[in-house]
């Protein structure tokens, strides 16, 4: 379903992929029946399209102890916005940044080492935000589901 603008052979390299992105061409080859090259030349294709975008290791905060993760719900003022992204966008503190449908509204993730380092974040950076109409903040007390990118 959301393969359907890739071949055949793209699909099942990027299945494989998903599956184990640490997975060698000669692997690839093996289960797809194409040669070692034929796989690099088509990976390297779907990184140049923006297909892959990269290749990563997700650390998971909350195994690590003490440390904090909160998603903020931010609308500002229209003419604020811009200005609010970019300090968002430069604070290591912040993971993620969202433009979602509603008023000029930010989803925006954030992990601190631990909830006194969340306190300054919101103390430090939140509060001081210009044009703010509202905010919210939501703890993220546990994982249940997390897919990264695209469900195949």
């Amino acid at each position: 379903m959301y393969l359907d603008g890739l071949d055949e052979m793209d699909q099942q390299i990027i299945r494989l992929l998903v599956e184990n992105a640490r997975i060698s061409y000669s692997d690839i080859g093996e289960e797809t029946g194409i040669s070692r090259v034929a796989v690099k030349a088509r990976i390297q294709a779907l990184e140049k399209r923006g297909v892959i975008e990269e290749y990563t290791t997700i650390i998971n905060p909350q195994k690590i102890s003490g440390a904090v993760s909160c998603y903020f719900e931010i609308e500002t003022k229209p003419g604020y916005l811009a200005q609010v992204t970019d300090i968002l966008y430069k604070n290591d503190t912040v993971t993620q940044i969202y433009r979602v449908t509603g008023r000029d509204k930010l989803h925006v993730h954030a992990v601190a080492s631990s909830g006194d380092e969340m306190e300054q974040f919101l103390h430090n950076v939140i509060d001081t935000l210009p044009g703010i109409i509202s905010c919210s903040c939501n703890i993220i007390l546990s994982r249940i589901k997390d897919i990264k990118g695209l469900r195949l």
